[in-house]
Order: structure tokens, then C-alpha cells, then sequence
């Protein structure tokens, strides 16, 4: 019985580009949903230290008898022995606006969407 010993196993060009092909389908499917998904995740963040923020205003402005149309003093808003122990930031870039007292909203972020309702 003879054996054929001068036989390699590999893989043909074809069956890799068939791999690659599949990888770059599964890529160009999931990286679209994982950006979509950060958006979100940085949105949804943002709007939560908004009316985190929105609370501790609140607070403060009762606790100081602070009225309608004063100015927010985020020097006393936060520290570690404030409302609120670090001033939040937004996850996407955005710059937080601290508007006065009494205004809807108190605060809120240059970023488009990041909005409180």
C-alpha cells in the first residue's frame, strides 16, 4: 500500500476569501449597532446628570431661599461637602448651562438630544 506523503492540507483561496467575506458581513452588521448603542448609553448618562444636577439645584435653592431668576452658584452645588460630591460631566462632550432659578431647565447640555422633558 502506498502513501502519498507529498500531499499538503491547506486552505484554497477560495474558502479564505469565503471567511473573510463572512467576517466582513458580521462586522458591517454589528458596528453600526454598537455606535447606535453609545450614543444612547452617552444620551441616556447625560440626561441623568442633568436632573441629578436638577435636583441638587432644587435643593439648594430651597435649603438657601434662593428665588426666581437668581443666579446658580456651582461653587456651592459642588464639593465634598456639597449637594453633590464632583460636578458631572457630560459623556459625550457636551458643556453644561446653568440657567437661573425657576427656569425650565435649570441646566442643560450643548449637545444635540441631550434634553430634559
Amino acid at each position: 500500500m502506498k502513501m502519498n506523503l507529498n500531499r499538503r492540507s491547506a486552505f484554497t483561496l477560495v474558502e479564505v476569501m469565503i471567511v473573510v467575506a463572512i467576517i466582513a458581513l458580521l462586522v458591517a452588521v454589528a458596528v453600526p449597532n454598537m455606535v447606535r448603542a453609545r450614543e444612547m448609553s452617552q444620551s441616556n448618562t447625560c440626561i441623568s446628570n442633568l436632573k441629578q444636577i436638577e435636583c441638587a439645584i432644587s435643593t439648594w435653592g430651597i435649603e438657601r431661599q434662593r428665588t426666581v431668576g437668581n443666579a446658580i452658584v456651582k461653587a456651592e452645588l459642588f464639593g465634598a461637602d456639597k449637594y453633590i460630591r464632583q460636578e458631572p460631566g457630560c459623556p459625550a462632550g457636551g458643556i453644561y448651562t446653568y440657567n437661573r432659578v425657576g427656569d425650565f431647565p435649570q441646566v442643560s447640555c450643548t449637545q444635540p438630544g441631550h434634553v430634559l422633558q
